[in-house]
């Protein structure tokens, strides 16, 4: 892999990891495309999701600070409940990761009208915060719940995780600012634990090796892409400005089904 190839994957990566347009559908559909097969190994993979989550500790750490000394005072506070609904959060995916890991890889074959056919489907969770007006709800353990399954769909290619996930938290009633905080913190746990698992079962065989230079460049183009994006996202969220989002999913998804039917 090249330090451009490496560029260029930490770019998309860290934008739309939190940009509501679906890193997965993206990375598909730049595949098929424009042709880029890299030999990407899965030490790059690691380490430009690593970098994704960093950004997100940076952004929010002070929130994580504070949940922290909040859950080692050991008592029934705000924080403590904030990390239970985290949890709560994470049965529907790690569901998934246990039981339909081998069904959810199958959907990642290059299948230009499924990535397509789902960014539509984003789209329309979008576009459907629009008409929601009332967001005064504080986020309660079964909205977390329902977040929780929301992100659970986002394994799909094209279904954007943070799309599914605030759009299914305004679409709740709860208010914006809390949806977008807990979409973004209710990930850390899930990749970090994927990434282990993948490093835990993968083989790194030599023809997967990446060079020091292109895993740098990945790392800190992932890095900061993914930091602007997250704090871009969060004033996006304020504005109510996702139907934005939903057009450009449109165009991309057809685009995306009209180039798996012809070319």
């Amino acid at each position: 892999m090249s330090w451009f190839e490496a560029l260029i994957l930490g770019l998309i990566q860290g934008l739309t990891e939190f940009l509501p347009v679906s890193s997965s559908g993206h990375l598909e559909i730049g595949k098929y495309l424009m042709n880029i097969n890299p030999e990407k190994s899965l030490l790059f993979t690691v380490v430009v999701h690593g970098a994704t989550v960093l950004s997100t500790i940076v952004v929010f750490w002070r929130d994580i600070l504070i949940i922290l000394k909040g859950l080692f005072k050991f008592e029934w506070n705000t924080e403590t409940k904030f990390a239970v609904k985290i949890l709560i959060s994470m049965i529907p995916v790690l569901i998934i990761g246990v039981f339909f890991k081998d069904q959810v890889e199958g959907f990642f074959n290059g299948n230009m009208i499924f990535v397509g056919s789902m960014l539509l489907v984003t789209a329309a969770m979008l576009a459907f915060t629009y008409f929601s007006k009332s967001n005064k709800r504080e986020l309660t353990y079964l909205d977390s719940f329902v977040i929780g399954l929301a992100q659970a769909m986002a394994v799909l290619p094209g279904i954007s995780r943070s799309g599914a996930t605030i759009s299914t938290g305004i679409l709740l009633g709860d208010k914006k600012e809390s949806v977008t905080r807990f979409s973004f913190l209710m990930v850390l746990i899930p990749i970090l634990g994927a990434n282990f698992l993948d490093l835990m079962g993968g083989e790194m065989t030599s023809n997967e090796s990446v060079g020091a230079i292109p895993l740098l460049v990945g790392f800190m183009a992932a890095f900061i892409a993914g930091w602007a994006a997250c704090t871009w996202m969060i004033n996006i969220v304020k504005k109510g400005k996702l139907i934005y989002f939903s057009f450009y999913c449109i165009i991309v998804g057809g685009v995306a089904i009209i180039s798996g039917l012809y070319f």
